[in-house]
C-alpha cells in the first residue's frame, strides 16, 4: 500500500503531461522520401522537415534551407543525431526562427561526395534535378531571398563550393566544421581505392584556392550572400576554417565566425543548430 502511494504522484504527473501533450498545438515533422534521378540514374533519398503550419496553413508558402550531411553519413543524421525536428520546433515555437522547410539530401552512402566526377554528377542532380523537383514539389517560396544552404564536414565544404558556383541562388550560407580541402588523417586508410579517390575530390574543390583566384566578378557575386563560419576549436578542420577566413578578409567578403569549445562531434553540431536557424531566419526576415 506504501509502494502504491508513494507512486501515485509519478502516476499523475505522468497522465497530465500526456493530457497537456496531447492538448498542445501540432509540431513539424520529418519524412523520409526518395526522388528520381536520370543524372545519376537511379533514385535519391532525402530527408524533408515540414513547419507544423505546412498542413494547416495550404495557401502558404515557405522558406528553404539545404541542410548538408558529412562524410560517411546520410539523409537521416540531421534528424536522428541533430535532432532536427525538435531543434527545429523549439525555435520557431519561440520565434527565434522562422517557419520553414528543411531538406537534407542524401549524397551516396557508398561514394560519399558532393562534387562531379565522370562517375557521379552529384552536383549536376543537386542543382539540375533535386532543387527543381522540391521545389515543385512543395510549397516554397524558390527564390534567391528565401534559400539558404549549411552543413557539417564535407557538407560544410559542399555548403561553400555550392554557394560560391551558384551565389545567385542562395541568401545564406552557414559551414560547419568545414573539411574545405584534403588532410592526412590518421583514419583515412592510404590503402583504400575509395577514400582516397574521395580525397581526390576534396582537392579538387578546394576551397581557399577557389576563393584565392576567384575573379572581382566572382567575389561580388559572393558578396551577395550572408556567410557564417562555425567551428570547434578542438576541431582537426580549424586550421582550414581560420585560412578560409583569411581569404575571405583578404578578398573583402563580409562574414560571421565563431569558434566555440568542441570538436568534430554531433554534439558540436547539435547546438550549431541552435545558431544556424535563427542566422538563416535573420537573412529571410531581412529580405
Amino acid at each position: 500500500m506504501k509502494n502504491l502511494i508513494k507512486l501515485f504522484p509519478l502516476v499523475l504527473l505522468i497522465l497530465v503531461g500526456s493530457r497537456l501533450a496531447a492538448q498542445m498545438p501540432g509540431a513539424g515533422r520529418v519524412e523520409y522520401l526518395t526522388m528520381p534521378s536520370e543524372i545519376l540514374n537511379e533514385d535519391r533519398e532525402y530527408s524533408i522537415f515540414l513547419p507544423a503550419g505546412y498542413e494547416q496553413n495550404t495557401d502558404k508558402s515557405y522558406p528553404i534551407l539545404y541542410l548538408l550531411h558529412g562524410g560517411g553519413g546520410s539523409h537521416k543524421d540531421w534528424p536522428t543525431q541533430g535532432n532536427l525536428a525538435a531543434v527545429a520546433n523549439q525555435l520557431i515555437a519561440s520565434d527565434e526562427a522562422v517557419e520553414m522547410i528543411i531538406v537534407c539530401p542524401e549524397a551516396g552512402k557508398t561514394f560519399m561526395n558532393y562534387f562531379n566526377n565522370p562517375d557521379w554528377r552529384y552536383e549536376d542532380y543537386f542543382f539540375e534535378e533535386m532543387i527543381p523537383y522540391i521545389e515543385s514539389n512543395y510549397r516554397v517560396i524558390a527564390d534567391k531571398k528565401h534559400r539558404a544552404i549549411a552543413g557539417l564536414s564535407m557538407g560544410g565544404q559542399g555548403t561553400v563550393v555550392y554557394a560560391s558556383h551558384h551565389p545567385e541562388l542562395f541568401c545564406a550560407a552557414y559551414a560547419m566544421s568545414a573539411y574545405l580541402y584534403a588532410m592526412d588523417l590518421p583514419f583515412i586508410n592510404p590503402d583504400d581505392e575509395t577514400m582516397q579517390k574521395l580525397q581526390k575530390l576534396v582537392d579538387n574543390n578546394n576551397c581557399i584556392n577557389y576563393l584565392a583566384n576567384a575573379s572581382e566578378e566572382k567575389v561580388n557575386e559572393m558578396k551577395s550572400l550572408k556567410w557564417f563560419i562555425d567551428c570547434g576549436d578542438d576541431d582537426f578542420t580549424f586550421p582550414l576554417n581560420m585560412e578560409y577566413v583569411a581569404e575571405m578578409q583578404k578578398r573583402q567578403i563580409p562574414y560571421q565566425l565563431r569558434v566555440r569549445d568542441g570538436g568534430h562531434t554531433w554534439e558540436y553540431w547539435h547546438s550549431a543548430l541552435y545558431i544556424a536557424l535563427p542566422f538563416i531566419s535573420n537573412c529571410y526576415r531581412d529580405n
